[in-house]
Order: structure tokens, then sequence, then C-alpha cells
């Protein structure tokens, strides 16, 4: 079967599941519930600048759902899983949402993609009683204020950020710590967390540059970087400024400093530049990425096989992600039981204290912790490719 997914209508719809969207509520008077079925909604990027990510995750939330339907569903109710193309455009993510929950009447908002779309949208969840589970973002403002009907199970930039500069000094030895950001939200949330732990750790910036995320000229950056003899270098990026930045130290011959990054600026492309300047680069991250060769549990090892013969590629992470957080909320219906509401469901989900997925990785929720993520997984690049090196590193 090929990867991409079958896009539907000019609203750009994505039905998958069991049977076509209807309005009937059935005996149920909850939202999105029937007696045959829960329908649950996702607003994500299938065919924008991050489409291939968010492909990824919904292909691995639809294959989850797809698993839960065979074995009969949850409580004898199948899951209809309905995904939005919002194109990483607030307009469009306001759009599909209003339609989410206005027409397809969704029970609860899955992989909500992108800061700016999240903080658009999710007062509308919110006001219209829908649960918004592990948005594919990791912004402070996923977190901060606790939100009763939001939940989290990525890692937050600032957070990997800390720890990418603790790692950094404490285990390293590094001494002039700099960062190259991007001048947006999302880049200033990195340079705040490395300003933060260092003066934690009694240290100071050495240096920092910012820049547009359209910007494809570092020369005169890294050039003032090199100068102030920086030793390790936290990233605000994301994809093309990130391998633009490696190639320009590269083209400078500057061997001496070593790169670091969030899970913005990690990803397969990265690693695999075909002129190896990414090696050596550090990612703090919250899921490894999954190569057809690694050594794999018999459950994980038929994961990957189920889901590279269901879409024709092997996965990404953000499959991982998707195939474990649809995997949440499966358990998360199941233990809230028959008489399914959404206060069930987030009780369900905060009583997860120790949530283990297949993958090896612990996610920990709580009454007053919505953050199931508090540890990074460190990756390098090694022969262009992204190599484990350490399991949980925090700040």
């Amino acid at each position: 079967m090929n990867r991409l997914l079958t896009v539907v209508s000019s609203s750009f719809v994505l039905v998958a599941g069991c049977g076509a969207p209807s309005s009937d509520s059935g005996s149920s008077a909850i939202r999105g519930v029937t007696d045959t079925e829960i329908v649950i909604g996702s607003q994500n990027d299938l065919s924008g600048p991050v489409g291939l990510l968010g492909l990824d995750a919904v292909n691995g939330a639809r294959l989850r759902f797809e698993e839960a339907n065979a074995s009969g569903g949850v409580h004898g109710r199948q899951i209809r899983f309905i995904v939005e193309d919002a194109q990483y455009q607030v307009p469009r993510a306001i759009q599909a949402t209003n339609k989410l929950v206005n027409r397809d009447n969704i029970f609860a908002m899955i992989l909500n993609m992108g800061t700016p779309m999240n903080n658009a949208t999710m007062q509308t969840l919110f006001d219209a009683g829908v649960p918004n589970l592990f948005p594919i973002s990791g912004a402070r403002q996923m977190v901060e204020p606790f939100r009763p009907m939001m939940f989290t199970a990525r890692g937050i930039y600032y957070d990997e950020a800390r720890a990418g500069v603790r790692y950094f000094v404490d285990e390293l030895g590094k001494q002039n710590v700099c960062v190259m950001y991007q001048d947006t939200d999302y880049g200033q949330e990195v340079y705040e967390a490395a300003h933060d732990q260092l003066e934690a750790m009694g240290m100071a910036l050495t240096a920092e540059t910012s820049h547009q995320p359209t910007d494809t000229e570092f020369t005169a950056a890294v050039l003032r970087l090199r100068n102030a003899n920086c030793d390790a270098i936290v990233l605000g990026t994301i994809n093309r400024d990130t391998i633009l930045i490696f190639e320009t130290a590269r083209k400078m011959g500057w061997g001496d400093v070593i790169f670091g990054g969030t899970n913005a600026s990690y990803n397969r492309s990265i690693a695999a530049v075909e002129s190896g300047a990414a090696e050596g680069y550090y990612a703090f991250v919250h899921i490894a990425v999954p190569y057809a060769d690694d050594d794999m549990t018999p459950e994980v090892a038929r994961w990957f096989q189920s889901y590279t013969d269901r879409f024709g590629t092997e996965p990404g992470y953000p499959s991982v992600e998707g195939y474990r957080n649809a995997g949440l909320l499966v358990d998360a219906l199941d233990i809230a039981g028959p008489d399914l509401t959404a206060d069930a469901v987030l009780a369900a989900l905060e009583s997860m204290t120790d949530y283990r997925d297949i993958f090896g990785y612990r996610l920990t929720f709580g009454p007053d912790d919505h953050k199931a993520v508090d540890e990074s997984v460190l990756m390098t690049v090694s022969n262009g490719r992204w190599v484990k090196l350490e399991e949980s590193v925090s700040y």
C-alpha cells in the first residue's frame, strides 16, 4: 500500500476506521459516542511544510486504532478516526477544528499539530468539552498553565535544551556555551533555556545569534560564534537551517565545536545529509528514531513490520509517537469503562502513574501532572544515522 493516505474533498478530510461520518448520536448523550463507535479527531499537517512528520504520526495512530477495532473495539465500540489536513496553517487549523467539533462531533482531539495551531484552537476544544490529547508540539504553552483537559506525551523544548546544556558542561566539560536560534517563539524558548540553565550553574552564555526561519546564509553568524571561541552550540533551529549551519561550519573547517538540538531539529534527513556535515550532532529528544536493523524486542519487531507492510515505508520517530499515543488513548478508553465520558477518560489518564509502552519508554501522569515526559533520550549522529547514547538525561 502506498505511504500517502487518501485525502478526500476540498476541506482535506481524512477518514479512517469504521464507516463514514454520521451525525447519528445513537442512544448516548455524550458527544462523539454512540453504542457502536467513538469518534476521535486530529487537525494535522499531511501536505504542508512538516507534512512528513504529521503523516508519520497519523499513520502510527491509524495503525493502533485499526488494531483496536480488529480486536472488537473498546467495550464493543469501534474507533472512527477523522483527520483534517490543515497544512500547518493557523486559519486552516481553526477551520478544521471547528468542523471536527461542530460537524463531526468528536469525542477527543489527538496529535493536534503545531504550537501556533494549538494556541489558536485549544480553547474551542475546551469550551466544547473536548480533551486535547498529546499535541505535536514541544512548547511550554502545552503544559503551562495546567489545563485539566490537556495532556502531553512528548518532550518540551525548554526542558530538552536545559538538559543539553547541563550535559555539555557536566559530562563533556564544555565551558563556552553559545546559542543559535530562530527569531520565533520556539527559538526564544531554546535561548531562554540555555540562559536559565547556565545561570543555575553559575555560568553565562558566551555568545548568541538569531535568524529568521527563511534565512539561508549563515557565514557571518557562524564566524561570529567561532571568533567567540564557542565550544558548544545549542540550536533553536528546525530542519533546513540546521543543515545549512552544519554545512557552513564544515566549509569553514570548524571541527572543534559540538552542536546540540531538541526534537524540533531531529529527523532522519538531518542525520543522513550527504556531505556528512551532521556527524557528531547531539539531539535531546523524547523518542529514538527506529531503524530496521535495530535490536528489537519481538513485539516491537512485529510493530515495525506491520507498519512497513501497511504504509509501504519504514516508520520514523513520529510513527512511534503516533502509535504510542493512540495506544494511551485506547487504554484510557478501556479503563474508563462502557459508560464513557470525557471526565472518565481524563481520570483514567491521570491514573497512569507508571505507564510503559512497547518501545520501553516510561510515561507518568497524575491528577496535577499532565506532562508525561520528564527526561530526554540522548541521540547523536554517527555514520549518517542516529545512535542512542543515553536513555534518560534531565536537568
